[in-house]
Formats: C-alpha cells, sequence, structure tokens
C-alpha cells in the first residue's frame, strides 16, 4: 500500500512537470514568433519606404499585413527617412509576448 502511494506521488509530480514545461515550450515558440513578425515587418516597412519594393500601401500598413500574415498584431509603427521601427504582440494562454525591431540602411549611408 506505501508503494502505491509513494508511485501515485511520483505520477503526480512527473505530470505537473511535464504541464509546466509544456506552458514554457510554447512561451518560448510565441516569442519566437513575435520576434520573427517583428523582423519581418521592420523589414517590409523599410523597403516600402526606400521602394526596394514596389507598393500602393503606406510602409506602416505593409508592415501590418506582414505581422499579421506571421501570426502577430502590429501595435506600433514609426518611420525616420528609411529606418523603419516596429513593435508586435502575439498572444500565448492570454499572456502577449511583445517583440521590436527595426530596419534601414546602415548607419552613415
Amino acid at each position: 500500500m506505501a508503494g502505491t502511494a509513494v508511485a501515485a506521488g511520483v505520477l503526480v509530480v512527473a505530470a505537473a512537470l511535464s504541464l509546466g514545461l509544456a506552458a514554457v515550450g510554447g512561451a518560448a515558440v510565441t516569442a519566437q514568433r513575435a520576434a520573427g513578425a517583428a523582423d519581418a515587418a521592420a523589414l517590409a516597412a523599410a523597403d516600402a519606404a526606400s521602394g526596394a519594393v514596389a507598393t500602393a500601401a503606406e510602409p506602416c500598413a505593409l508592415a501590418g499585413r506582414v505581422a499579421e500574415a506571421a501570426g502577430a498584431v502590429l501595435t506600433a509603427c514609426s518611420l525616420e527617412g528609411f529606418v523603419a521601427t516596429v513593435e508586435v504582440q502575439a498572444a500565448y494562454a492570454g499572456l502577449a509576448a511583445v517583440s521590436r525591431a527595426r530596419a534601414g540602411p546602415p548607419e552613415g549611408q
């Protein structure tokens, strides 16, 4: 009978650890997805601002569409010349993963 209680306790602890690790893994994946979406959105906005990509859309509108396609929401976008700075959010389990990115020509050029 004591062995059964110990085995049940070990199973409960193992299950709790598994759920915790799954939650942490999901949050890490969401953070990486947000980072990728921010990078892609910033590049799209900078390319549109510089004319490297022919589009009728405003650079920040294009960044919003790119972020949405990557599973995130554009929350901020600013342009200074050809340099675009964006912020995106992606949701996981009611929490928001926020990522920022900047893209444009190298400084001094």
